[in-house]
C-alpha cells in the first residue's frame, strides 16, 4: 500500500495534535469503565507494541491515541499510522460510551469486518477508518450513529452495497467511500440534511441512476468518477446552488448539457468520458471562479463558448461536433 495521501494526512495531524495537547492538559486517570474498555482493546490487539504507554500504573488519559475531556471520560481514539499494527477492529470499543472521534487511519495490516460494536458509541460524530484492509460490507447498523457528522471509509476492501440506512442521519455532512469495491446504487443519501454536504464516491464499481433526490440537496462537492453510473446528472446542477467542485467522469451518465444551469460559485467540473449530448450553456460566461472545465469525450456540438476559450483543447476534444476556440476546428458559418 503506497503512503497516506497529503490531502488528508493535514486535518489528521492537525486533530492528532489537538489530541496531544489535550491529554498533556488531562494528566489524571479516566473513568475506571474507559480504562477497562481501553485495556481490553490492548488485549484484543494482543498487546502489541503499539500500546507500550497503555500501562495500569500510568495516568489513562496520558495514553498514547486517546484523549479526555474534562470530566475524564475517553472522547476521542485515534489509531495514526502504524504498518506494524495487526488483526481486527475490536467490539471493546464499545466501551467508550463518551466517544466522539473514532479515528483508524493508514493501518495497512488491520483486517476483518467493521465490528458491530461501533453501533453502541451514540456520542460518536467522526467515524475513520481509511487505507486499511477492512473487508465486508458497509454495515447498516452506522445508520444507528444518530449523531455523526462524518463518514470516512476509504481506501479499504469494503464490498456490497451503501445501505439506504445512511440517508436518515440528519447531521451528517460528509461521507467518502472512494477506493473501495462498493457495487448496487447509491441510495438517497443527505435526505434531512440542511448542511452543504460533500459526497465521494469515486473508483468503486457503483451503477444505475443517480437518485432523483439529490436535486433537492444543496451539495458543495461531489465526485462520482470512474464508476458505471447511467442517466441523469443535472440534478446537481443549479444556478442557485452552492456547489463548488462535481467530477462526473469515466461513467456512462446521458443527459442533454444544454439546458444545465451552472452554479455561479462553481470553481471545477470534469464530466469527460461519458454521453452527456447537446451544446455547452453561453451561462457558463456567468461562472467566473471557473478553473477547470472539462467534458472531453462526450456527444456535445456547437460551439465552445467564448468565456472557456481559454481553457486547454483536451477539455473539449473527443466530441461529436464541437467546434471554436481553443479547439482547432472553426464554426462553420
Amino acid at each position: 500500500m503506497s503512503s497516506p495521501p497529503s490531502a488528508h494526512a493535514f486535518p489528521v495531524l492537525l486533530l492528532l495534535a489537538r489530541a496531544v495537547m489535550a491529554s498533556a492538559e488531562n494528566n489524571k486517570d479516566c473513568h475506571p469503565s474507559d480504562k477497562a474498555a481501553l485495556l481490553a482493546i490492548k488485549s484484543a490487539f494482543g498487546n502489541q507494541s503499539h500500546f507500550a504507554s497503555w500501562t495500569p500504573s500510568t495516568p489513562c488519559c496520558e495514553w498514547h491515541d486517546d484523549t479526555c475531556n474534562d470530566a475524564g471520560r475517553v472522547i476521542s481514539l485515534i489509531f495514526f499510522v502504524d504498518v506494524n499494527l495487526t488483526g481486527t477492529i475490536p467490539d471493546a470499543i464499545s466501551g467508550l460510551t463518551e466517544l466522539l472521534v473514532l479515528n483508524l487511519y493508514y493501518l495497512p495490516a488491520i483486517s476483518g469486518p467493521i465490528p458491530k460494536g461501533i453501533a453502541k458509541l451514540s456520542k460518536l460524530t467522526s467515524l475513520t477508518i481509511a487505507l486499511t484492509a477492512v473487508s465486508g460490507p458497509i454495515p447498516s447498523f452506522l445508520g444507528e450513529l444518530t449523531r455523526l457528522k462524518e463518514l470516512t471509509l476509504f481506501s479499504n476492501s469494503l464490498s456490497g452495497t451503501i445501505p439506504a440506512s445512511l440517508g436518515g442521519l440528519r447531521y451528517l455532512d460528509s461521507i467518502e467511500l472512494r477506493n473501495n469495491s462498493l457495487t448496487g446504487t447509491i441510495p438517497p443519501l443527505f435526505s434531512k440534511s440542511t448542511l452543504l454536504p460533500v459526497l465521494l464516491l469515486s473508483n468503486n464499481h457503483l451503477s444505475g441512476s443517480i437518485p432523483a433526490e439529490f436535486a433537492a440537496v444543496g451539495f458543495l462537492q461531489v465526485d462520482l468518477s470512474h464508476n458505471a453510473l447511467t442517466g441523469d446528472a443535472s440534478v446537481f446542477f443549479g444556478r442557485t446552488k452552492e456547489l463548488q467542485s462535481i467530477d462526473l467522469s469515466h461513467n456512462a451518465l446521458s443527459f442533454d448539457l444544454s439546458s444545465v444551469e451552472f452554479p455561479e460559485e462553481m470553481q471545477a467540473m470534469d464530466a469527460s468520458h461519458n454521453a452527456i449530448r447537446g451544446g455547452i450553456p453561453a451561462q457558463v460566461a456567468n461562472v467566473t471562479n471557473l478553473r477547470q472545465f472539462n467534458v472531453s469525450y462526450n456527444k456535445l456540438c456547437g460551439q465552445v463558448p467564448a468565456a472557456l476559450a481559454r481553457l486547454d483543447a483536451y477539455s473539449f476534444r473527443g466530441n461529436k461536433c464541437l467546434c471554436g476556440a481553443p479547439l482547432p476546428d472553426p464554426c462553420k458559418k
